[in-house]
């Protein structure tokens, strides 16, 4: 695979530069500067002829990566481009977005450097856009079968793709203003500019996939009418209920959940106007929470001019190396550094909020104690308790499922356990003929790839049931976060 030897010749591990924080803080473009195309080419050499490639199962999606490794080390970016789009629709968005778990199962990565096989990816699908190599996608005849997607993330997008290019007339439904989901809302500009979604929606577009936005399917379409107007349908609604803390003082001003907060910055940052917008300047803010979503609200407030930015985490801090409970091949529990994290701000480990407290109903601060892992479970750590001052506070602690009102209420889906939309083995929404369930809706919050591999093994899914049969190609997905 590529240079036999190249791990040899090759050991560093070398990713693209970020810009100086100064500059970068000024605005919110991308953070990368370009990877020079000799360098990515050293670095594709790296990936080993290893036998098994464990990065395989390390990946959702299935990606074939020594094949293009080693046709990106050949030269050969079209053909790289072509074994890339096999398996994943979007790898400029999972190439700038996902923690790259097939890099944690790189075999190289047992005692090197693991291979920069994300930044492969995302190279050769940007050389492919620069090339125009990337036309849309035919089908070879029509079905006369309708589909409709509900939610327009990655997962709706895949399964919307899939399905368009299988023959079926699709319409994907999206409440907002544009199409994207929490890739247009969710995600800063600085993790990915949001041109990135635009061009592969013109693709979308070409092939015939038809999008509908500001329609809340459930209200402005009834289940009624989706069921009169569809052979079938896709819910890839995600998973939108921000976990909440329930402690005395929430009811203040200026306590919000990260969505409220960062859609708006998205829409200020690509000229909208946002009347009382949610902003961080001049403020000193906690966020709640240590994800990537935390990170996501540390790097806007930054910018937005925050005068002091403290983000909690009730967790211990990681440990520096790949901890002894996650071992190779499995995705390290290790301590990470965002790009935002390196910008500023004050990360703080095993701290829990107890109290919010504030004056003429604002939040002015907070109560907060150290915490300990004891048997399984948090206990304060006595002595620790100390008062932190704030004037935005932004809650960041994850999602907990899809909203029920309106359009599943109205379909009478059911639950499992997890509060998760309830599907069989081949992504059938129980008890609901027709209607199939893809990504985070189904799944739980999880990554982007989980996302995409989730639309398109439901798309296979859903093909299967309109004409008996299938050639969409699927990745085996576990419908149940439990079988993980």
């Amino acid at each position: 695979m590529a240079d036999p030897r190249g791990f040899l010749k090759h050991p560093e591990r070398e990713t693209p530069t970020r810009r100086p924080v100064e500059l970068r803080l000024l605005d919110f473009k991308e953070v990368y500067n370009k990877f020079d195309r000799e360098a990515l080419t050293t670095q594709a050499s790296r990936c080993m002829d290893c036998g098994i490639p464990f990065c395989h199962n390390g990946c959702p999606l299935g990606n074939l990566i020594p094949e293009w490794n080693d046709l990106t080390y050949r030269g050969r970016w079209a053909e790289g481009l072509e074994r890339l789009h096999a398996t994943n629709n979007f790898p400029e968005f999972t190439g700038r977005l996902c923690p790259a778990p097939c890099e944690a199962s790189c075999v190289l990565g047992i005692n090197q450097p693991a291979v920069t096989i994300k930044q492969v990816e995302v190279e050769l699908i940007e050389n492919g856009f620069a090339d125009d190599a990337v036309p849309p996608v035919l089908p070879s005849e029509l079905t006369g079968r309708s589909v409709a997607v509900v939610g327009s993330g990655p997962a709706g997008l895949a399964a919307a793709q899939q399905l368009t290019r299988a023959g079926h007339a699709v319409t994907l439904f999206e409440r907002a203003d544009r199409i994207g989901g929490l890739l247009r809302y969710g995600i800063p500009e600085f993790k990915m500019e949001k041109r990135i979604i635009d061009r592969r929606l013109a693709q979308m577009e070409a092939e015939g996939t038809v999008f509908r936005t500001g329609v809340n399917v459930g209200v402005d379409v009834t289940v009624d009418q989706l069921r009169a107007d569809f052979d079938a349908v896709v819910l890839a609604n995600g998973s939108t209920i921000g976990r909440d803390l329930p402690i005395p003082g929430r009811e203040l001003d200026g306590i919000h959940q990260a969505m409220e907060y960062l859609p708006q910055s998205n829409r200020v940052a690509v000229g909208d106007e946002v009347p009382g917008q949610i902003t961080a300047k001049d403020k000193k803010v906690v966020i709640i929470g240590g994800g990537d979503t935390g990170a996501d609200c540390l790097g806007t407030a930054l910018r937005q001019g925050a005068e002091v930015v403290h983000q909690f985490e009730i967790m211990p801090r990681p440990p520096a190396e790949r901890a002894g409970s996650t071992p190779w091949p499995l995705y390290p529990l290790m301590y990470r550094v965002s790009s935002a994290h390196e910008e500023g701000g004050e990360r703080v480990f095993s701290v829990n909020t107890e109290q919010f407290t504030g004056a003429d109903g604002r939040v002015t601060g907070l109560k907060a104690h150290e915490v300990q892992m004891v048997n399984g479970r948090f206990e304060k750590v006595e002595g620790t308790d100390f008062e932190l001052e704030c004037d935005l506070v932004l809650l960041a602690m994850g999602f907990v499922g899809p909203e029920r009102e309106d359009l599943l209420d109205e379909l009478g889906a059911t639950y499992d356990p997890r509060g998760n939309i309830a599907r069989d083995d081949d992504f059938a929404a129980v008890g609901l003929p027709g209607v199939f369930v893809a990504g985070d809706a189904g799944r739980g919050q999880s990554l982007i790839v989980w996302a995409i591999a989730e639309g398109r093994a439901a798309a296979a899914a859903v093909d299967t049931y309109l004409a008996g049969g299938t050639e969409l190609p699927a990745p085996i997905v576990p419908t149940q976060v439990a079988q993980r």
